[in-house]
């Protein structure tokens, strides 16, 4: 009997992969011979190619999808019809069963691809409302699950399921004290981990380090700063210490963490929550995004899950304020999360996906 194959796709930031790393184990478990459709230079590509080498990667053209006016958007069109050609060539060689796309630019192409292959494609939407990626490809899916309940009066009613949260469950298996003492920290002191997702965020970084002075006398830091994003000047200060970007080192670095300070990405969010980390979520404005990070903070707040600052209203002063209004919210927020729905393992997520295979 042949192998199964399934091809796996999403990427432009870490949210978009993070829950195709979480099922990869799960499917090979299930004898599925995998296969990764990502850009040739995204950040899908480090991921995956370092979390699972053995995976074979394939890259394909992707233009960006802009809700702006740029003139890259009368070229970028080409680059997602060749997309849909190089992604149309390997399903063809691949023959999958099934695909699934978490979204992001580079999944669309895929998608097209897939349905002018005549295979089922299962996409995965994690934001409140739906992404502009998989508005586009929602035609050619012949599925998708959402994280939030709300999402699905955003989607038609007969092709749409909420599945709940999904976390790999690497993330259970950190370690504090390893985590701790990676970081260099040689102390008790309660451990504060910022982190402004995969890219970094400039504001986050500078609100922090403006007031590392304060933060250190109580607290060790983790700051997940963002590729290009760390301060050399700063590595030699005790109780602080940078990372541009982690990969393996990330379930050790949450376990550590007594609080943690975030953009509101919900695949990040919901882990926090699965492992009851209280948190501070500063999310994306709605000037510099479709306002869905505003959306999943606003939630997270209402059931008592995080402390929510506005970008808007981030300073100095108001980033410390929040912080301290954390620390007063600390025991009930745990407490809460203890209440809080049990996330999806990845092998619940695999068999809901595979139901969909032709």
């Amino acid at each position: 009997m042949n192998q199964k194959s399934i091809i796996l796709t999403g990427g432009g930031t870490a949210g978009h992969v993070s829950l195709n790393q979480a099922i990869i184990p799960s499917l090979l478990k299930e004898g599925y011979k995998v296969h990764y459709i990502g850009s040739h230079d995204g950040i899908e590509k480090e991921i995956i190619t370092e979390s699972f080498p053995s995976i074979p990667y394939h890259g394909i053209s992707s233009g960006k999808l802009r809700r702006y006016f740029s003139m890259k958007n009368f070229t970028d069109p080409f680059k997602i019809i060749a997309g849909v050609m190089q992604a149309l060539s390997i399903i063809r060689k691949i023959k999958p069963s099934i695909i699934f796309s978490k979204g992001g630019f580079v999944s669309v192409p895929v998608v097209i691809a897939a349905k002018l292959a005549k295979v089922p494609v299962v996409i995965h939407e994690s934001d409140v409302t739906p992404g502009l990626a998989n508005k586009l490809a929602l035609p050619f899916a012949s599925h998708v699950f959402t994280i939030f309940q709300d999402t699905l009066k955003y989607l038609p009613e007969n092709k749409a399921t909420c599945t709940g949260s999904i976390v790999r469950q690497e993330l259970f298996e950190g370690n504090k004290r390893v985590g701790i003492e990676s970081c260099g920290f040689d102390n008790s002191k309660s451990v504060l981990l910022v982190m402004g997702g995969s890219l970094g965020s400039v504001v986050l970084n500078d609100a922090l380090r403006s007031n590392l002075p304060e933060l250190l006398v109580d607290y060790n830091i983790i700051h997940l700063c963002g590729k290009g994003n760390v301060d050399k000047s700063l590595d030699s200060l005790k109780g602080y210490k940078q990372f541009d970007y982690v990969t393996t080192e990330l379930p050790n670095l949450l376990h550590a963490a007594d609080l943690i300070v975030s953009r509101a990405g919900s695949n990040s969010i919901y882990e926090f929550l699965a492992l009851k980390k209280p948190m501070l979520l500063i999310p994306l404005s709605a000037s510099k995004s479709r306002g869905d990070q505003i959306l999943n903070a606003k939630i997270f707040e209402k059931l008592g899950y995080a402390v929510v600052l506005e970008e808007e209203e981030l300073t100095k002063n108001t980033f410390l304020k929040s912080i301290k209004r954390l620390i007063t919210q600390k025991t009930e927020m745990v407490q809460t999360m203890e209440n809080a729905e049990r996330p999806k393992t990845p092998d619940e997520m695999v068999q809901l996906i595979l139901q969909f295979e032709k």
